[in-house]
């Protein structure tokens, strides 16, 4: 499903105060081989996944300073999505990162543009991310095949991102 379908009916309010559900976070990526799609055009991930963990992991220093101590400081963070579920074939999203390429693919041929945000607020990130597919297909028998894929910021940190429907 496009991002543009899912929140035609939408109507983000900036200023929504109240308890947020994983099923309002927006995960959406662009799954043309340019990368090059409008954000309107990124494909949302929801059919047959079962999860999207969204992670934040910050990289600290330690040094030791004469006469103050010890002292911590960051020095970045790695935004991280482990994209689980059931494989679901016809869904443009999870066909796109199950493809040859993006199993198989290095480098900059498995770099992707995504957004995500909460989709009462329509706030978030927009940014570029690794795909690395760990799993596909699997199970026991009788089971749906399940899936296990994470994407992992590249480059510069995400922007932020307020969706609006002039954004799409």
């Amino acid at each position: 499903m496009k991002l543009s379908e899912l929140m035609k009916d939408l109507k983000p309010k900036p200023e929504y105060t109240g308890l947020v559900t994983a099923d309002d976070m927006v995960l959406a990526i662009d799954t043309t081989d340019e990368q090059t799609a409008e954000v309107g055009d990124y494909e949302v991930l929801q059919l047959g996944i079962t999860g999207i963990d969204p992670s934040l992991d910050s990289e600290t220093k330690d040094s030791q300073y004469i006469r103050s101590g010890k002292s911590t400081s960051k020095t970045g963070t790695q935004r991280q999505f482990k994209i689980t579920g059931d494989h679901y074939v016809g869904d443009e999203a999870q066909d796109f990162l199950l493809s040859h390429k993006m199993k198989y693919g290095t480098g900059n041929s498995v770099i992707i543009n995504y957004v995500f945000f909460n989709a009462l607020t329509g706030k978030g990130e927009k940014g570029k991310a690794t795909v690395a597919v760990n799993s596909d297909d699997s199970g026991n028998a009788g089971d749906n095949a399940g899936i296990d894929i994470q994407l992992s910021k590249s480059g510069a940190a995400p922007e932020e991102y307020t969706y609006t429907s002039e954004a799409v």
